[in-house]
């Protein structure tokens, strides 16, 4: 019997799901519904709310006065993570990855806004993120403040739990929607979604496949890194979840240009996405994901007689520094 810790609620949820009818119509495939964590709050939108639901708790049962955490330069964990901490009373201070300098917009224009400090560091330098994370934080210490280090995208067992309870959460909306989803389809870029969601499958008993699209690196890197998180939620949660990297369904090939970095054919459709349904997907996750759906919708993977739920990450403000792309 798994046992989860106390969280702290940040997020607004049941996140709705709604039908796409016309969007199932142009791809010609299942019937697909969306997961709105896009609405989990205006700032703290998205899917690493619920991670920090339980990593605060657990910065603030430690005493923690200060959160560090790391990200690109449109991190949407960065920015989620800053908004947290400013709600419940902590600092932030934020690594962020940048090799060309970049304006104060969207994400980054957040974290601003909300009194995180901001330190930009090189590719080459983020390669070795985590230990100056620890080093900063040792830095703090000797200043007589404690700090809280979370790692990239809050992608531990502990922030996995937020998927854990997402998926519970999805379990109940089925019942009352009266529908059963045959699979579910989320972007990848970090493995702690994911590695959540495989979790609560597993306990919950729901029957859905679950894949993963991924928006950097490649299968084999994710199957290793969720692999590891679901280990990890093993020994210090109580799971019982047997599952073979080779059982990870990791969707590749939708990577694109590389991470951040969009192709036209993303970029229409999101405007094809916002014209045809109201919906406002993100360049770095979403689209890719939503991308690699459609293809694999006109490949064979997903038929008409099944019924898919895409689970939209959030990520809006990533759009605003893309502006030049659209008109």
């Amino acid at each position: 019997m798994f046992i989860l810790p106390e969280r702290y609620v940040l997020a607004h949820t049941p996140t709705p799901i709604e039908k796409l009818e016309r969007l199932s119509q142009l791809f010609e495939g299942p019937e697909i519904y969306i997961k709105r964590d896009d609405l989990t709050g205006i700032g703290k939108t998205g899917n690493k709310v619920r991670k920090l639901e339980f990593l605060i708790a657990e910065a603030l049962r430690e005493g923690a006065q200060l959160l560090i955490t790391c990200g690109g330069v449109q991190s949407n964990h960065a920015r989620a993570t800053a908004l947290a901490a400013a709600k419940v009373g902590l600092a932030s201070h934020l690594l962020l990855r940048d090799s060309a300098g970049s304006d104060i917009d969207g994400n980054l224009f957040i974290d601003r806004l909300v009194g995180a400090e901001v330190k930009f560091i090189t590719p080459q330098e983020y390669e070795q993120v985590n230990d100056l994370m620890h080093h900063l934080a040792e830095d703090y210490a000797a200043k007589g403040m404690k700090a809280y280090v979370i790692p990239e995208g809050g992608s531990t067992a502990l922030g996995a739990l937020g998927y854990v309870l997402a998926i519970e959460e999805v379990c109940r909306q089925m019942k009352t929607l009266r529908v059963e989803f045959d699979h579910i389809v989320s972007a990848v870029g970090s493995g702690g979604t994911l590695a959540g969601m495989l979790l609560g499958k597993s306990a919950y008993g729901m029957q859905a496949q679950i894949h993963g699209i991924n928006v950097c690196d490649d299968a084999p890197y994710f199957q290793e890194r969720i692999s590891n998180i679901i280990r990890e939620a093993k020994r210090k949660f109580g799971f019982d979840l047997n599952l073979p990297k080779k059982d990870l369904n990791i969707i590749d090939g939708y990577v694109g240009k590389g991470y951040g970095l969009n192709r036209q054919e993303e970029i229409e459709l999101i405007k094809l996405v916002a014209q045809m349904e109201g919906i406002i997907l993100d360049p770095v996750y979403t689209v890719k994901a939503m991308f690699g759906l459609k293809d694999q919708i006109r490949k064979g993977r997903f038929t008409k007689s099944e019924k898919v739920l895409f689970w939209h990450t959030g990520g809006i403000f990533g759009l605003f520094p893309k502006r030049g792309l659209f008109f």
